[in-house]
């Protein structure tokens, strides 16, 4: 399915999460094409009258929802979220683990799913797999200051990072991180993997959502499938 092929169920999944939102809750919007059309639904219910407000996690979606009138506030006003909403790049079956960070902004995403009381994710069928891994790369953000050592590190257990680059300078994140993509064939304990990434020095996040999904939206041909 091409890319413009998945955008019909991407877009009715975004849809179908926004119902969840109800009046005068505090929202996560997580980042990428798929939240995009989620903040447009959103959008629509603000302009009927819903009365929410925003945490993005990306200056684009910021952008995004001030430009269609989603109102946005931040954590100094707001310390819990309700419910955010947000995409996968890998959703793995029966436990729910995921990958993300294919859109760069995997570090503040964390942050807003970890402060969220429910995370919904929207995803097409696409991104459903048995096991995480395999040719989507896992996205590490790393601390751009001696981000060598920490890429030395990363290819010591066995991630084989590749520095994500903008034309021919690193990539840099909203938060001024860069991005190391870990090739593995196959993750079968995210958690473990969680844990020993996090313990390397110069890592700020990885891309593995362990236990932080309250649902999962998908998109198919033939309608919206909701797991929890």
């Amino acid at each position: 399915m091409s890319s413009s092929e998945q955008d019909g169920p991407r877009r009715a999944a975004a849809a179908r999460a926004v119902q969840e939102v109800e009046d005068g809750m505090v929202v996560g919007l997580g980042s990428g094409s798929t939240v995009a059309f989620a903040v447009e639904a959103l959008a629509v219910r603000v302009a009927k009258g819903l009365r929410v407000v925003g945490i993005p996690t990306s200056e684009a979606t910021a952008g995004l929802a001030r430009r269609l009138g989603v109102p946005l506030t931040s954590f100094a006003e707001h310390s819990r979220i309700d419910v955010a909403i947000d995409g996968a790049d890998q959703v793995e079956w029966g436990p729910l683990n995921l990958v993300k960070g294919l859109g760069g902004a995997l570090l503040r995403e964390k942050i807003v799913a970890s402060a969220s009381d429910r995370m919904i994710f929207v995803v097409d069928e696409t991104k459903l797999v048995d096991r995480l891994g395999g040719t989507t790369p896992l996205p590490v953000e790393i601390i751009s200051f001696g981000w060598q050592t920490v890429l030395d590190r990363l290819a010591a257990i066995g991630c084989a990072p590749l520095l994500r680059l903008t034309g021919d300078k690193p990539f840099t994140t909203d938060g001024g991180n860069y991005i190391a993509d870990c090739a593995i064939a196959e993750i079968p304990n995210p958690a473990a993997l969680e844990a020993r990434l996090a313990s390397i020095i110069g890592v700020a996040e990885s891309g593995l959502f362990i236990g932080l999904a309250s649902k999962i939206v998908v998109g198919r041909p033939t309608g919206v499938e909701a797991i929890e």
